[in-house]
């Protein structure tokens, strides 16, 4: 292996103080190989679980030199009759991380897991890091679930003055059985300065890595976006207490990107070709995630998870499949892709949940734009359905058909929170049932909003929390979370959108259709 690339002072001061009394070397400050070499492996940027089952788990780690992952998991803190499971060698040819998948757990029963990464030569393991999650239940149990998106867009990165990402700790606080992360888990299309002009004369400082001080385009620069965010203590001590489920939208990559596009009015990208970046933003994505690939349909983002008789999340991918954003918004055209919309309607009339969770990154009846062009589903043009929206009047159209019931749409993109009611009373296509979209959003980032509702599927905005000023900064709130509460016994579902600090905007309960 070569030796770690060196950095001035000043350099490494902007990598922030924590980073560096934890000894971290982060992914995009040197190349794959620099791993400092110690007396014994360090883990660098805590644990995580996710894509919990019922009987199995996701545990991921990062060590900063080539050793082994392995994890001890047991029903109690004390980690006394530990089951212990050896994982993958840690190596520069991940950046670092790895990822095992936890077989044979009970079902419904809390578990405490404690990570270490062992020297390969066998001089000694790592200080071990610890973490939590619950099992997916069998039967009519209580669900309770967070989701949001959006994590450190628009310059607005960590901020020690204002003590980092306290609304993970926020999230952490309400104790749920798990997360859904809705999208643009990064910005590796933006940049980040040391400081940040705010309105009145105030000031917001972030935390700056050489790789947050660029547009990520190598496979190291987009490691380097996850690994910042997990220089958050807050975050740590979420992705440690919560599992999560993951998906991407477009921040993962660049802004607002579609297959085949090239980035000629970017000038900022040395490489224009986002059919060349996606691949790499793709590796880096899953190598620093908890996802099992071998539950996604195709290998890549899309798939289902149960959780007990009363919920089953259905994850999409809206990023992958689409059609350009130039398209004619007016003929048939494509955001899940033919197979994935099958695969969509096909399961969930094949779900036995109570409630089917459909986890989108993009809302389907805001207008979001694309300069001249459009980026979501929804095409601006009153009427039948048009562009992408043609494939959602399919699945909508085919879950009505198939009486599918108490389908519920969680997203985020947007960068605020609301609650929207679709109609077909109300609506230019009828052939569906009512349902419910709710959005959440961000967690740290730029804040915006309201967009216009596209009346093509009747959306009725319910309830709205969005800035007076666009862009407006985490300083000044409008950062949300919301969270889904499934009663086991009655089966009804309450869902609360909430601000940074947990506090409940607006609250509804609905209740399940037979």
């Amino acid at each position: 292996m070569t030796e770690p690339t060196h950095h001035s002072r000043r350099t490494l001061f902007r990598a922030g103080a924590g980073a560096l009394a934890a000894g971290l070397v982060l992914p995009g400050t040197a190349n794959a190989a620099a791993f400092v070499r110690r007396d014994r492996p360090v883990l660098t940027h805590g644990v995580q679980a996710g894509d919990v089952t019922a009987d199995s788990a996701i545990i991921w780690s990062r060590a900063d030199r080539p050793s082994r992952l392995t994890v001890e998991i047991a029903r109690d803190a004390s980690f006394r009759r530990a089951r212990r499971v050896c994982g993958p060698v840690l190596s520069p040819a991940t950046g670092g991380t790895g990822k095992i998948r936890i077989p044979a757990l009970p079902p419904g029963t809390g578990l405490h897991y404690r990570v270490t990464a062992e020297d390969l030569d066998g001089r000694g393991a790592s200080e071990p890091v610890t973490g939590r999650f619950r099992t997916a239940p069998l039967g009519r149990r209580d669900v309770r679930f967070l989701w949001s998106g959006d994590v450190v867009g628009q310059n607005y990165g960590i901020n020690p003055e204002r003590g980092g990402m306290t609304i993970y700790s926020a999230m952490a606080d309400r104790e749920p059985d798990f997360f859904l992360h809705s999208g643009d888990t990064v910005y590796a299309d933006s940049p980040l300065t040391e400081t940040v002009t705010l309105p009145g004369g105030r000031t917001w400082r972030n935390i700056v890595t050489p790789a947050k001080s660029k547009v990520a385009e190598t496979l190291e620069e987009y490691r380097g976006q996850f690994a910042y965010n997990l220089l958050d203590e807050h975050l740590r001590r979420f992705t440690a207490a919560v599992p999560s489920y993951v998906q991407w939208d477009d921040h993962e990559v660049v802004n607002n990107w579609y297959p085949g596009e090239i980035l000629n009015d970017r000038p900022e990208y040395t490489e224009k070709r986002v059919d060349v970046l996606a691949p790499r933003a793709f590796r880096a994505f899953h190598e620093w995630h908890p996802i099992d690939r071998r539950a996604a349909v195709d290998g890549r983002v899309y798939r289902s998870f149960s959780y007990g008789a009363r919920a089953e999340i259905f994850v999409l991918d809206m990023r992958t499949y689409r059609d350009a954003n130039t398209s004619d918004r007016t003929k048939p055209g494509h955001i899940l892709g033919q197979a994935q919309a099958k695969w969509l309607a096909d399961a969930l009339a094949r779900s036995t949940a109570t409630w089917k969770i459909v986890q989108a990154d993009m809302p389907i009846g805001l207008v979001v734009p694309d300069g001249k062009d459009i980026e979501a589903v929804a095409n601006g043009l009153p009427g039948a359905p048009g562009g992408r929206e043609a494939e959602l009047a399919w699945v909508l159209r085919e879950i009505s058909r198939r009486r599918v019931r108490n389908v519920v749409w969680l997203t985020a993109d947007v960068h605020y929170t609301a609650a929207h009611h679709y109609s077909p009373d109300r609506a230019a296509f009828t052939g569906f049932d009512p349902f419910w979209e709710f959005v959440s959003g961000p967690l740290n980032a730029g804040a915006f909003g309201p967009n216009a509702l596209d009346p093509t599927f009747g959306p009725e905005a319910v309830f709205v929390h969005a800035p007076p000023v666009q862009n407006t900064s985490p300083a000044d709130g409008y950062q949300h979370f919301g969270e889904i509460a499934i009663d086991g016994g009655s089966g009804e579902l309450t869902v609360d959108l909430r601000d940074a600090s947990g506090a409940s905007l607006w609250s509804k309960t609905l209740r399940p259709q037979r």
